[in-house]
């Protein structure tokens, strides 16, 4: 889905079934977007919501000044922006992959999801991948994403969550505006638990409280920064976590970051 040269991207995205082709390089220390193919403000609005380019870092760096996990690391990373995950079907899809797998393993299933049913856009010498779409997904049988290795509960999920977005029934635009609402909104569909709907919370629907405090990799980052042995109690996160109050979901970003080091 990326194409990557040097410090360049380029990428294509559907939106409102029009197919748009950008790239995105570092000139002169700012950012430039190309647009090659499809309306460049389609593509300014995507990029836009992708990296995040609306939040203001200051105030999270504000607090994180005086955070004993988080003084150093935003120090280490300081212009990191959550990138996020635009598209709500996507945004779904990779948490129900991801539930209890590695990610190394998460990132294999959503290759061969994407190669196997996604189609392709050319591209000078690249072939840009679209992810699938949800009517797609919609049609298929459980049988269908077997072979991909995917378990037989996550096609399940997988399939009644496109469903639901082709149909109509779930959107970005119909779910609500507060946390917790939103919260008990996607865990009310079968095979989303609070961990993917934090997920989703954070990396597609900003909102800023989102807080996936049972994410492996992120306890896995807290036990890194704190150089203990043992990953952290649930009690010890929430000690750490009264100090970011409206901004958890960028706490969690750049803890992660630590661990690909």
């Amino acid at each position: 889905m990326y194409a990557i040269e040097g410090n360049k991207i380029t990428r294509a995205i559907e939106v409102d079934d029009h197919i748009h082709i950008f790239q995105l390089s570092n000139h002169e220390d700012k950012l430039r977007i190309d647009t090659y193919e499809g309306n460049s403000q389609v593509v300014h609005d995507f990029v836009t919501e992708w990296l995040d380019l609306h939040y203001p870092l200051y105030s999270f760096y504000e607090m994180a000044t005086d955070d004993p996990l988080l003084s150093n690391v935003i120090d280490d990373y300081r212009g990191l922006r959550l990138i996020g995950i635009p598209d709500l079907f996507e945004a779904l899809t990779w948490g129900i992959i991801g539930q209890q797998v590695n990610l190394t393993f998460a990132y294999t299933l959503k290759k061969r999801l994407v190669e196997t049913y996604g189609h392709t856009v050319p591209f000078n010498n690249h072939s840009l991948s679209l992810f699938p779409n949800p009517a797609t997904i919609a049609e298929l049988s459980v049988d269908d994403l077997l072979p991909l290795q995917l378990s037989r509960r996550k096609s399940e999920y997988l399939i009644h969550v496109a469903k639901r977005i082709a149909e109509g029934s779930l959107s970005k635009t119909l779910l609500s505006s507060e946390l917790e609402s939103a919260e008990k909104q996607l865990t009310s569909i079968r095979g989303i638990g609070p961990w993917t709907a934090n997920y989703v919370l954070m990396r597609c629907l900003r909102y800023a409280r989102a807080f996936p405090i049972d994410d492996v990799g992120f306890q896995n980052a807290m036990k890194h920064v704190l150089h203990s042995k043992d990953k952290p109690s649930k009690e010890t996160i929430m000690g750490y976590a009264k100090h970011w109050q409206g901004f958890e979901a960028y706490a969690v970003f750049y803890l992660w970051r630590t661990l690909q080091n």
